[in-house]
């Protein structure tokens, strides 16, 4: 295991993007517990950061001081210094973990937490630990380096055609974003035939795509909101009640009282 992860992560000089996946994954868990134990009103457990007059300081503003802190020591640490760098790609983590936790909170700006729209920060820090896990294993979004080969190799020529191509392969990743289609256009940019399949099919109901092209008094477009209707209840209703069993299994219950 350790000569697997010395030739996998540090010959290959990810040691400090692991730092930071790690820092990740370690920030989510701890505030998770953290925000468990508050709602469970653990007398042992710290509980909430409130300096006086009902000020209650979320951790989203610790997390925001972390990556401040971090971002700018990275650019002062010089690049042979990689023990440093991972340190502080591994705050940089941690603190993109609070961030993140609280992305709800930012997206709609209220109190959202454990409501149902608060699963959305959950969604969110999923999304980074599996994009930032597929990096440290040396997948990167597809044909990049053979794009950046060509395009090197053919001058500007070349390069016009690797942008070409990229514009095209981010075309598809945001059709498929728009479409509702998250998880696949997010793993399309390492598995472009994903992209393909997302972008021809069918927009989920409730996507913006769905809400442009569904609604509109054609026959057409009835029938293809019927469709989709009827998929994301036959199809995608067990993989997402599933999906939310595992988030509570690990963040907690949303739209419960809090425990007394």
């Amino acid at each position: 295991m350790s000569g697997w992860f010395h030739r996998t992560v540090v010959e290959t000089g990810r040691l400090p993007l692991f730092c930071f996946f790690a820092g990740v994954i370690f920030g989510f868990v701890f505030i998770r517990f953290s925000v468990r134990m508050i709602r469970a009103q653990v007398k042992w457990w710290p509980g909430n950061v409130t300096p006086g007059g009902g000020l209650h300081i979320h951790h989203v503003v610790f997390g925001v001081v972390f990556m401040l802190v971090a971002g700018v020591g990275a650019l002062i640490v010089p690049d042979e210094y990689v023990l440093w760098r991972s340190i502080l790609a591994a705050l940089f983590g941690i603190g993109s973990a609070l961030v993140l936790d609280e992305f709800a909170l930012i997206l709609h700006l209220e109190d959202v937490y454990w409501s149902e729209k608060g699963r959305t920060s959950i969604d969110a820090v999923f999304v980074a630990v599996a994009v930032t896990g597929l990096l440290v294993l040396g997948i990167r979004p597809a044909g990049i380096d053979s794009l950046m080969l060509a395009a090197a190799a053919a001058g500007g020529v070349g390069w016009l055609i690797a942008g070409a191509i990229a514009s095209t392969h981010l075309g598809l990743v945001l059709l498929t974003l728009v479409k509702g289609k998250i998880w696949t256009g997010l793993i399309g940019l390492f598995i472009p035939v994903l992209l393909i399949v997302g972008s021809i099919r069918l927009a989920r109901p409730h996507s913006p795509w769905a809400r442009w092209r569904y609604t509109r008094p054609t026959p057409k477009a009835a029938a293809k909101l019927t469709r989709s209707t009827w998929r994301e209840v036959q199809l995608r209703r067990p993989v997402i009640k599933a999906k939310i069993w595992f988030q509570e299994l690990l963040a907690g219950h949303h739209d419960a009282p809090p425990q007394r």
